[in-house]
């Protein structure tokens, strides 16, 4: 059969690279998680955490910015489960400096969500994320209290606050709204999951 006879049905849909990147991500990141794990116990830096506090002392000022970088990008790509960084942040820093870092990266991530957003719009949500949970989403900015829906679902540490952001972003919402938002409601998240989940962690860690 020749090229100019081959049926339309016939023609495979190209793949976007994209999407298979973002549905391949969490077993990338759960890769990576996994191969620092191995070599944190071949090392001897996760066999106490008083080990792997002096580890990261050793870093000096690259721990905490590799650690804001790596959890802005996890916000914005989600390779790395979020929710796992912002637990990581009390334990590798302490509960205070730990939640200062994540409320910057996370803050930082969630601006960022938004700007995307509203200048390339729902074509690239749909690719990162699932439709469906797209769509059952975008059923919120259908109503007139959306503002108020976002803005409790951002306080809560149940939301995938993510895809949220990027939502919002795609709404006649202000920026300023925005980022009194994420400022204001972001905190109690990070403080109800970081500090809460990851207390309740180390009473089962052999630490």
């Amino acid at each position: 059969m020749r090229p100019s006879q081959v049926r339309p049905s016939q023609v495979r849909p190209r793949r976007d690279p994209l999407r298979i990147a973002a549905q391949l991500s969490p077993l990338l990141g759960l890769g990576l998680s996994v191969g620092l794990i191995w070599w944190g116990l071949q090392t001897g830096v996760l066999q106490s955490l008083e080990n792997l506090q002096a580890f990261i002392d050793t870093l000096g000022a690259w721990g905490p910015i590799v650690f804001m970088v790596v959890s802005v990008a996890s916000v914005v790509f989600p390779i790395v489960p979020g929710g796992l960084l912002v637990l990581a942040g009390p334990v590798l820093f302490g509960a205070v400096e730990g939640t200062l870092y994540n409320y910057a990266a996370v803050t930082a991530g969630s601006m960022l969500n938004f700007l995307i957003a509203r200048h390339v719009g729902l074509s690239l949500i749909e690719r990162l994320f699932r439709p469906r949970t797209v769509e059952k989403f975008l059923g919120w900015t259908r109503s007139p209290h959306f503002t108020r829906a976002f803005a409790t679902a951002i306080a809560l540490p149940i939301a995938p606050d993510d895809l949220l952001c990027y939502i919002a972003g795609t709404t006649k919402m202000r920026w300023r709204t925005y980022v009194w938002i994420i400022l204001l409601c972001k905190p109690w998240a990070l403080i109800a999951y970081g500090l809460g989940v990851s207390a309740l962690v180390m009473r089962f860690l052999p630490w």
